[in-house]
């Protein structure tokens, strides 16, 4: 089996790479190593795979030194000559498509990237998949789309017609965009809806690494909304395991929406902001400083993920608990970090 992993430099990307690489199979992994945050970060994720990354240049497929059947290419999704090129040359047989411009502050402030690359990159995966057969797309979306929904546990059949930042308009759109390839061409497709991720190798602008470098350095933490946020915080393996385990359920006629699916992943267990940030002082072993600010401009309260649905189907149902979670992170952190 051979996949094409989108994203592959990433932080659900990399843990995805992995999962599947120990499953066994080919996996192709693709990224454009955007400079959203700092390259050293994915530069490391790509090393743990083998990945010699003074030898990066555009478009070359480069093989792992040390992971058998995994082989990386840094590209660009928006390019769709080389996007088809690589899906004539490889023959996949599935697509986890992951990349994405993240982050919903920064969509504020540069929302074209978000269009380039979520859009427009989206519209070239889905052609791909489209016109070489791949037997089951999976995509990431977001918790983001149910916008300011104050019903919780987010449902999946919730409505989702009012996103509050271009991020999750991205996302949406990418829903739909693949609601109509699996109604057109029988395109199986499945979108997940994320929760907030956390664990080893997070992204520099997520709050748990904003917490621990806060901590580290012994700076206050901003915390938003004095502090009043819950969070459906989910460790990366659990969610990785949730991937491996729809990729093979394949929607089909029979789907309430046929070819077509969506689930929320995450751990359906809402966190209160401030519970992470005492099990991170634990976990360091001292008192974080805490600085309150009020709610700020795309954010919501509460966000909690039913996951019902995708456990009916696959069994999938997180192991890790908290404590378990931000002290594998926080271990982590202190040795990347040299502290």
């Amino acid at each position: 089996m051979k996949i094409l992993i989108t994203g592959a430099a990433g932080f659900i990307g990399f843990y995805a790479v992995k999962a599947f690489l120990e499953r066994g199979c080919t996996v192709v992994g693709i990224d454009n190593l955007s400079d959203y945050y700092n390259v050293n970060l994915k530069f490391g994720r790509l090393a743990e795979c083998g990945i010699d990354t003074n030898s990066l240049s555009e478009n070359e497929r480069i093989e792992s030194g040390t992971t058998k059947h995994y082989f990386f290419q840094k590209a660009d999704l928006t390019d769709y000559s080389m996007l088809e090129n690589l899906f004539s040359r490889e023959n996949f047989d599935y697509v986890i498509h992951l990349a994405a411009q993240p982050g919903v502050r920064y969509s504020l402030r540069n929302p074209h990237t978000y269009i380039q690359s979520n859009v427009v990159g989206f519209m070239n995966i889905l052609e791909c998949c489209r016109h070489y057969k791949v037997k089951h797309l999976v995509y990431a979306s977001s918790s983001s789309v149910y916008g300011m929904s104050s019903k919780t546990p987010f449902n999946e059949d919730d409505k989702t017609d009012h996103p509050i930042s271009i991020y999750a308009a991205t996302k949406k759109s990418n829903e739909l965009m693949a609601h109509t390839y699996s109604h057109l061409f029988q395109l199986p497709t499945t979108g997940l809806r994320f929760f907030t991720v956390y664990g080893p190798w997070g992204r520099p602008d997520m709050a748990p690494m904003l917490f621990a470098d806060a901590i580290a350095s012994r700076t206050p933490i901003k915390v938003f909304n004095q502090g009043d946020m819950q969070r459906d915080f989910t460790y990366v393996k659990d969610i990785v395991e949730g991937i491996v385990r729809i990729l093979d359920n394949i929607p089909g006629r029979a789907a309430q929406i046929p070819h077509y699916r969506i689930f929320n992943i995450g751990n359906s267990k809402p966190i209160k902001l401030m519970d992470f940030i005492w099990e991170m002082e634990i976990a360091f072993g001292m008192k974080a400083k805490l600085e309150m600010h009020p709610m700020q401009p795309g954010d919501v309260k509460v966000t909690y993920a039913d996951t019902s649905k995708l456990q009916r189907m696959t069994g999938y149902k997180p192991q890790t608990t908290l404590k378990e979670g931000v002290g594998h992170f926080v271990k982590w952190y202190k040795r990347f970090n040299n502290c």
